[in-house]
């Protein structure tokens, strides 16, 4: 710092700029990181270390670099830290501050639900380097901020019993939420006969792995009644004056759907979330033009695409997608950006370690259109202690305040997390997968073989 003060002096003399004191130059460099040159930041290494109930199987990963600079980033619950591992071979070398670049390098590697967890997580990290290298958080490299804090939103552990389930909420509301959600899945009736019917030998568990309109499964007025008389209760403990989504209906068929969402219509629900898998489009459209209720799909959606269709065809009301496997915090801006264009909000589904949940936050701060994050840790007392350089406790009174540090403005807190270690080991080195490889082209490429002529 003290040559760059006096090239400055020097060059301030020079031309006569007396105003150049020592203070000012002083106060103009205070906030270069002399540590840092962005241009010249090479990526030397992966590593993964992964936590168990943070609230699920949460891979962290980290990116370092050959200036001593590393960045955090996180693969989504229940996915393969092997999906990021794999991509370790693609990014090593290149810069990191090159976000596009190297995104679009790896973004073929994702796909729909869990499948994008890696390059979500590759994605995050390298935001959190080159916000280390320039000194600014991330989402003033993404254009700035909307909001200094971000709406969170929760549900709680279920029950059967709708008293006990509408008493948690409330205290949820009690502890400063100011948006809810519950499930209300069919699994509710398992052991009532006559509000289900079903084909022989199909259980109402069975259509987890089925799409919802082929399973046969249907709600009779029974079962239709007895989801609804449940929601009256629970809007009894929290009341009106705060918005209460439902989600896991479970596999039912269109039909259903649209009988029960016509049914909760009288309980001023938020919204219907993905009530049929997203991708048919018509259907969902079908659902929401018969229905009176906000409808909400996205969490298992890879890049914008999906999400600016659905927006365009206006079948659903409000899209939701899940930033750690939607394509980062960039591509998460850009749905945002968007969809607003056709006047739907973007929700954020979320659960996840406070690193991931930082990336939300950025994002979240720098969306216009932004409506609620989603945060399942509630109950996990030492969630927030699993990083520093954040308020704490991190959701305080249904907020998040946005970070002011570099990058996604924490540090890891080792021996918060080396106490909540899946497997042995911390950020151990990855050397096999260093040379990892195949022909990644997305179009092919026709080279000529050059033949020698034998005389």
């Amino acid at each position: 710092m003290v040559h760059r003060r006096k090239f400055l002096s020097s060059v301030a003399g020079a031309l006569g700029l007396a105003f150049w004191d020592d203070k000012t130059l002083e106060a103009t460099t205070a906030y270069v990181n002399a540590n840092s040159k962005p241009s010249e930041l090479k990526i030397t290494d992966l590593r993964v270390t992964t936590i168990k109930g943070a609230p699920m199987t949460d891979p962290i990963i980290r990116i370092d670099t050959n200036q001593g600079i590393y960045g955090l980033g996180e693969v989504r619950d229940g996915a393969s830290k092997t999906y990021a591992l794999m991509l370790k071979s693609r990014i090593l070398g290149e810069n990191p501050c090159n976000i596009d670049r190297v995104f679009r390098k790896i973004k073929q590697f994702g796909g729909e639900s869990r499948q994008a967890g890696g390059v979500c997580a590759m994605e995050m990290a390298l935001w959190d380097v080159a916000g280390k290298a320039y000194n600014v958080p991330v989402y003033q490299m993404l254009g700035g901020k909307f909001r200094d804090k971000i709406r969170c939103y929760a549900d709680t552990t279920e029950s059967d019993d709708p008293h006990i389930y509408g008493d948690r909420l409330k205290k949820r509301k009690e502890q400063g939420f100011t948006w809810l959600k519950m499930d209300l899945g069919i699994d509710l009736m398992k052991n009532m006969p006559g509000t289900i019917t079903r084909p022989e030998g199909v259980s109402i568990m069975q259509g987890a792995n089925t799409p919802h309109m082929f399973t046969g499964i249907e709600l009779t007025p029974k079962g239709i009644e007895t989801m609804t008389n449940f929601v009256a209760v629970v809007r009894d403990y929290v009341g009106y004056d705060v918005p209460l989504s439902c989600d896991h209906f479970g596999h039912i068929g269109v039909n259903s759907c649209i009988r029960l969402g016509k049914a909760l219509e009288q309980y001023n629900v938020a919204w219907l979330e993905d009530m049929i898998p997203w991708q048919f489009t018509d259907l969902l459209k079908e659902i929401k033009q018969s229905v009176n209720i906000p409808l909400c799909t996205g969490e298992d959606i890879y890049l914008k695409e999906g999400f600016v269709k659905l927006a365009q065809d206006h079948a659903v009301d409000i899209l939701h997608p899940d930033l750690a496997t939607a394509g980062g915090i960039l591509e998460t801006k850009k749905i945002g950006d968007a969809i607003e264009e056709c006047g739907i909000p973007m929700a954020m589904h979320f659960a996840g370690s406070p690193v991931s949940c930082m990336a939300n936050v950025h994002c979240a701060a720098a969306t216009n259109n932004f409506l609620v994050l989603e945060n399942h840790s509630v109950d996990v007392p030492w969630w927030s202690d699993l990083v520093e350089g954040v308020e704490k406790p991190i959701v305080n009174h249904g907020f998040i305040t946005v970070p002011d540090n570099p990058g996604l403005g924490v540090t890891l807190n080792e021996d918060v997390i080396k106490q909540h270690l899946l497997e042995p080991g911390y950020f151990e080195p990855t050397p096999e997968w260093d040379k990892e490889h195949s022909h990644d082209r997305l179009w092919s490429m026709r080279v000529k073989a050059r033949r020698s002529l034998v005389v």
